[in-house]
């Protein structure tokens, strides 16, 4: 028996340790950013903005709103808004906004179908770049115009940074923490090393041809993650644009927490199962970005990482101590690596109030794990709450 265990207690610590030492490389990476600059380009780029919006009467109208100040000059951008489901009234008033609004009912709702429907609606010569925004998202005044000079330097796809725009509730600001980690290590961290960032679902700004040429192939409500594998099967590299700033409402209860996180494992999941047969190829053609995206799909959320670390710190302590010194020194370094994953700005009470909740989040992601089947296909939509 102990033979058994003791295998099993090796295997357990190989399949989390490469988690965690992937995790702590991009962490300290990340510490070594600095902050981006590009010289004011030579011509104003003409814009597609597509805000994908189902059911979204109470939060796009001011989105809409105060994207139209930008600086960029208004003949140089065109607002599109898919009007899923949404009431005459809201649309009128985007419409008196200056919004090019598009009513859709679709029976099946999702961003791919939104994103696919608007951009049949332009030719390939209509525009020279697309950016693609969720209903709740708000950008600052100079959003275009930083997008347009790194562009004009060279950049082929970019993420913006987005952060919250709201830390109302403890679960919000968990989703906000999870977030900032996600910048720090997926794209901070991996541009400083030489790799592409990760998309988000919303920020990205695309060439215009390619999106147009793209977006038809999206299949599931995992749309980032597709397109992710799009460009990185095309050796595309999707820069990310730490100064260019988008607020996102964050999810402020448990159970629409969970609901978004499960798809989202969902998407993950095939993801890795579609895309693992391709891992030796990208190796071998030395498509790094693409076998990293593999990678990283394989790899456990980050509070269930947390918890079985933890779960086989304890047990392995009170069931032979020896065994338990490698699997603290694993928490000493997974605690390394969140904590300077997170910004100094999210560190105060509301921080320490809320790590109260993560036991709970922990769980609820772990069954999870057990209800991916189909999740993929479906579109939940978020609900915003007041």
């Amino acid at each position: 028996m102990t033979g058994f265990l003791d295998i099993l207690d090796l295997v357990l610590f190989l399949l989390l340790t490469w988690q965690v030492l992937y995790l702590f490389v991009f962490a300290i990476a990340n510490l070594f950013s600095g902050k981006s600059y590009f010289p004011t380009a030579h011509r104003k780029r003409r814009f597609l903005i597509v805000f994908p919006a189902y059911k979204e009467d109470s939060v796009i109208i001011n989105s809409v709103k105060t994207f139209f100040k930008q600086d960029y000059s208004s003949d140089f951008f065109h607002l599109v808004v898919v009007a899923d489901q949404m009431t005459e009234e809201v649309c009128l008033e985007l419409e008196s906004l200056g919004a090019h609004v598009l009513r859709v009912a679709f029976d099946n709702s999702s961003k791919a179908k939104a994103m696919q429907y608007a951009f049949s609606k332009f030719s390939e010569t209509d525009y020279d770049k697309a950016l693609i925004l969720d209903a709740d998202n708000v950008v600052d005044s100079d959003f275009l115009d930083r997008l347009n000079n790194c562009f004009d330097a060279g950049a082929d796809a970019i993420q913006a940074h987005r952060k919250a725009k709201n830390l109302n509730t403890n679960v919000a600001v968990l989703d906000a923490l999870s977030e900032e980690i996600n910048n720090s290590i997926f794209r901070r961290g991996h541009v400083v090393l030489g790799f592409s960032s990760s998309l988000i679902g919303s920020g990205m700004a695309f060439d215009f041809n390619w999106i147009k040429n793209h977006v038809d192939l999206l299949k599931t409500s995992g749309e980032d993650k597709e397109l992710e594998a799009m460009l990185f099967k095309e050796h595309i590299y999707l820069t990310f644009l730490d100064e260019a700033v988008v607020y996102d409402e964050k999810t402020a209860k448990v159970e629409t927490f969970s609901n978004q996180r499960r798809r989202w494992l969902s998407a993950q999941f095939y993801s890795f199962i579609s895309s693992i047969k391709d891992l030796p190829k990208a190796l071998i053609s030395r498509n790094y970005d693409y076998a990293d995206k593999i990678i990283q799909w394989a790899m456990l959320p980050r509070v269930i990482l947390i918890g079985l670390v933890f779960l086989c710190s304890i047990l392995t302590t009170l069931y032979l101590w020896s065994w338990s010194v490698k699997w603290w020194i694993l928490i000493f370094v997974l605690a390394l690596s969140l904590s300077f994953s997170i910004p100094d700005e999210l560190v105060d009470k509301k921080l320490r109030k809320a790590f109260r909740y993560i036991p709970i989040l922990g769980l609820k992601m772990f069954f999870n794990l057990f209800r991916l089947k189909g999740e993929n296909k479906k579109f939940i939509h978020t609900k915003h709450e007041a």
